[in-house]
């Protein structure tokens, strides 16, 4: 064969191996995997969601059109137990000093959470005190809420703080009497039937669009001045958001539930 044909064929050859490899309905899982194929068509299809308008230092923002909405324009209390905290027609809710912290009604484990908070312009932050709350997943696993700008305090306790464990990699809080965001993405924590920890609790927190916790690994339940330990618990919970004495406001509450993690087959 001359060379040139020669070279020819073998490069036929390598295209056809690369295209082999690349083959679409070759590419299925190991037997007693899902039946899914690589790039399978007839897959379900992801479903349609209108993302919410984003909120501003001056303006909260919508929710999406698939969350459960714990806290909008006109929508009260009728989601919360605390009947105490005001909350207006704009959808503002602000904590009453001295009447108790708030829980939702319904529970939740696996989530994303979104809620928009301020500290009034008027406030002085002075570490923990003036302008402190925080929000309880499980009504047990608290994200630290307080001014932080400016403000010096205990970096286990500074606004995006898994409160006594992790400091936020990194402080983005905005000034008292502008809006700040939370998008909180939290796993429940897993045990046994002898209610051994199988997996501990993971959060993700995005403040102000800013990642400040990267699936950090809850140590366990929140506990002040001490080491957090867990003790097994339902699987569910409600939110809780803290009265720590001080007027915040929060705006545009919503939750996402989250299902078990599917696989890629």
């Amino acid at each position: 064969m001359p060379a040139s044909r020669s070279r020819l064929l073998l490069a036929s050859l390598g295209i056809a191996g690369i295209c082999g490899a690349f083959a679409f309905t070759d590419a299925r899982p190991p037997e007693g995997a899902d039946d899914w194929k690589v790039h399978d068509m007839d897959r379900p299809q992801p479903a349609m969601v209108t993302p919410g308008v984003p909120g501003t230092a001056t303006t909260p923002g919508t929710a999406p059109s698939d969350a459960i909405v714990l806290l909008g324009k006109g929508s009260g209390l009728d989601a919360w137990k605390n009947g105490k905290w005001n909350v207006g027609n704009d959808g503002v809710m602000k904590v009453v000093p001295g009447s108790g912290d708030n829980h939702t009604r319904q529970s939740f484990g696996d989530c994303q959470f979104h809620i928009e908070w301020k500290v009034p312009a008027d406030r002085e932050c002075d570490g923990q005190k003036g302008c402190n709350s925080g929000i309880f997943f499980l009504d047990r696993y608290e994200v630290q809420i307080v001014g932080s700008n400016p403000n010096q305090t205990f970096p286990d306790g500074q606004a995006g703080s898994l409160f006594g464990q992790y400091p936020p990699m990194v402080n983005p809080c905005r000034p008292n009497g502008e809006w700040n965001t939370f998008d909180i993405v939290f796993t429940a924590p897993r045990f046994d039937g002898d209610g051994k920890l199988i997996s501990p609790a993971n959060t993700t927190l995005l403040f102000n669009g800013v990642l400040v916790l990267d699936h950090a690994e809850n140590m366990g339940i929140t506990v002040f001045g001490s080491r957090a330990k867990y003790s097994p618990h339902e699987p569910t919970g409600p939110i809780r958001i803290q009265d720590h004495g001080d007027p915040l406001e929060f705006a545009n509450i919503w939750v996402r539930p989250l299902p078990a993690r599917a696989r890629a087959w």
